[in-house]
């Protein structure tokens, strides 16, 4: 990297409230912390003032790795790049056909809105059929033709999506020969390989958001690189991926939909890197921020990854993510009665500007975060962010007036109202990535991250059955944290997509064998130090005739055929409890994983022992609303705690990130990683 190194890390995540920042010296084990509010107009602005609070000096900077939600936002906001589709003739409408779903399961209508326009979706003469055979040739004239017009229609990015090319690529790859020729810039998105998958509408969606993003992506990053060379950066910038790795910001934008759910994999991959360190391989992520909950879940601390992630209605992004679940329900979610006089909570969000009433920035809807401070869970005079400052008497009035007038209750009934609705919906979503997927929430532990997850982690266990709850020592920046733990990772897969019978098992074998060699020629590229270059491999399966995939793990890249039909009954078996071995399988993909591990962190450097006390003591008293009432409630500030102790709840902990909140009943004990995991009360 052309300096010496120091020692010193820098992980940032740009959250939709707050931009979180961790500053790691691994030689003298000292840590910063920034969380400040977002700017999503410009996302680097927020990641500077971030640099500026902890008062970082970049010239003495090793590395910085970074999780943005510029991609996301671009997505679900539609605010993409102007894009066009050059596509087999006859398949112009494949991006809008999809599959036989609806945006409302039980309606008749719904709005849904292709990432392409269907004037910049343009067709051409060519043909392949399943098995690779061309079936009629490439027209070199149409494909220069449609490019040409692209362009004169103002696309920035084209993509190249033919029938079948995942068996053959050969006439996407001559197409891009040709519009190479014409075209101003580099962003032209193949669809084969992105994804080398038999289904033509997901290859195309995920080729689609790809090509869309890709512009947005790169000026971001080239923006946020130069502002940082410019203060005297001199190392590599890593970027999130989706699949909780890291690349190489030179590297991101050619791949961009990848860094899709970017921001909450880095969550997920801090969870499982603190669990295990813990001893608590299986867990329930929750992380709660300041406009949504985010929920996955972790087995013997892997987190799970699927390639079938569909980020909203009819938006299949097909690439390697954390399996990661998201509900409106944050921080700044907004409380209202309908026209129903029913009480709803969410998606809609106060955001960071003007953000709930408790920030004193003019907000006047209520919000999760006033319903937690009417209740006394979290302290006026510490809340981050706060502009002027506004009375409980005066948010008091607008919960009477907005919610406990129109309900029929009091203002404490209806603040408690909001947080019990909001915890409902939480609980639903982690219920989806657990129960749906045939795991029993009592088997894992519950690990609570984010701004406000701490506050409502335990009514959560209690609901779903949880007995433990591990709250890390940073929860408000774990997702910054999750940008130092993460190792590079490069995830791949290939179609094959035959009756398990028919396979050539050779073939098969040899596909591993590229994958592992384009992996670690990846990870060689980038410039970064690993202790250990890891594999994992598995396979897409299904029984002939069926629909869904079932991914199996698999022990090694040179399978045998009797390995993966075994591997897949019993896969299929522990799923769905049914024996159906009479029934042929189908091998529909094989997936590898390269995993570049980097050397682990000491999590007890993330709490400043400087302050520590011998003994627990209060800092203050507060009256407290529970589910029985008001209780007289101690108050402990984090940093005073001595390294390991315990205490019992009613209590509450604050700390400059988060508020974490023990229930009457509950038990809470600190380890010597800074975590404290509390016991959930009433549950055996």
């Amino acid at each position: 990297m052309g300096q010496k190194s120091t020692g010193q890390i820098i992980g940032v995540d740009v959250g939709g409230t707050f931009t979180d920042l961790i500053m790691l010296d691994q030689t003298s084990g000292k840590v910063r912390l920034a969380k400040v509010p977002s700017t999503m107009d410009n996302q680097a602005y927020g990641v500077l003032a971030a640099l500026d609070e902890v008062k970082a000096e970049l010239q003495a900077i090793d590395l910085i790795v970074h999780g943005t939600t510029t991609t996301t936002n671009a997505v679900l906001e539609r605010k993409l790049s102007p894009t066009g589709l050059i596509t087999t003739k006859g398949f112009r409408d494949i991006l809008e056909l999809g599959r036989r779903t609806r945006p409302q399961a039980y309606g008749m209508v719904g709005k849904f809105t292709p990432v392409i326009a269907r004037n910049l979706r343009l067709e051409v003469s060519q043909r392949m059929d399943a098995a690779g055979k061309v079936i009629t040739e490439l027209d070199e004239d149409e494909v220069k033709s449609a490019a040409r017009k692209l362009l004169d229609l103002g696309c920035e990015s084209v993509v190249i999506h033919f029938l079948h090319a995942y068996a053959n690529p050969a006439h996407e790859l001559r197409a891009r020969e040709i519009i190479a020729e014409i075209w101003p810039n580099d962003y032209i998105t193949l669809g084969h390989e992105l994804l080398s998958e038999a289904r033509e509408f997901e290859r195309g969606v995920t080729a689609a958001v790809n090509a869309s993003v890709q512009p947005l992506l790169e000026r971001y990053i080239t923006r946020l690189v130069r502002e940082l060379s410019d203060r005297g950066y001199g190392g590599e910038v890593l970027v999130m991926n989706g699949n909780g790795g890291m690349v190489s910001s030179s590297l991101v934008a050619h791949e961009a939909a990848k860094t899709v759910m970017s921001g909450p994999a880095s969550g997920v991959m801090a969870a499982a890197f603190t669990g295990r360190k813990a001893g608590m391989e299986n867990l329930i992520t929750y992380d709660m921020g300041g406009t949504s909950t985010d929920v996955a879940l972790i087995r013997g601390a892997e987190p799970s990854v699927s390639n079938e992630i569909e980020v909203e209605y009819a938006m299949p992004i097909h690439v390697p993510m954390v399996d990661v679940r998201t509900v409106g329900a944050g921080g700044g979610s907004i409380a209202r009665v309908n026209a129903a006089g029913l009480l709803e909570v969410g998606p809609q969000s106060a955001g960071a500007d003007p953000g709930p009433i408790c920030y004193g920035r003019g907000g006047q809807d209520p919000t999760i975060s006033d319903a937690n401070m009417l209740l006394g869970r979290l302290n006026p005079d510490k809340l981050k962010s706060v502009a002027g400052g506004v009375s409980l008497r005066e948010m008091g009035a607008i919960f009477d007036n907005r919610l406990a007038n129109r309900l029929g209750v009091t203002v404490t009934e209806s603040a408690n109202a909001v947080i019990k609705f909001a915890n409902m919906k939480m609980a639903g979503a982690i219920r989806m990535v657990s129960v749906s997927l045939g795991a029993d929430p009592r088997d894992f532990a519950l690990f609570a991250f984010g701004g406000a997850g701490p506050l409502h982690a335990t009514a959560l266990a209690r609901e779903l059955g949880v007995p433990t709850v591990l709250v890390p020592a940073r929860p408000g920046i774990t997702n910054a944290l999750g940008c130092v733990v993460a190792d590079l990772r490069h995830d791949f897969v290939n179609t094959i997509n035959r009756p398990l019978d028919e396979v050539d098992i050779k073939a098969v074998h040899a596909v591993f064998a590229a994958q592992i060699s384009e992996g670690e020629k990846l990870i060689g590229k980038e410039n970064i130090e690993v202790s250990n270059i890891r594999k994992s491999f598995s396979a897409d399966m299904q029984f002939v005739g069926q629909t869904h995939l079932l991914r199996v793990p698999l022990d090694t890249a040179v399978p045998t055929r009797d390995t993966l039909r075994q591997q897949f009954e019993k896969a299929y078996f522990q799923r769905f409890k049914v024996d159906l071995g009479e029934v042929r399988a189908n091998l529909v993909n094989i997936n590898t994983s390269v995993i570049g591990e980097r050397p682990e962190l000491d999590l007890s450097t993330l709490m400043d022992p400087a302050d520590r006390k011998s003994s627990l003591a209060e800092a203050e008293r507060r009256q407290v609303y529970f589910d029985d009432g008001w209780h007289d409630t101690p108050i402990y500030w984090r940093d005073h705690l001595p390294v390991e102790f315990s205490l019992n709840g009613p209590a509450i902990i604050e700390q400059m990130d988060t508020t974490i909140l023990i229930e009457p009943g509950d038990e809470a004990v600190a380890d010597g990683n800074g975590n404290i995991i509390i016991t959930v009360g009433g549950l055996s």
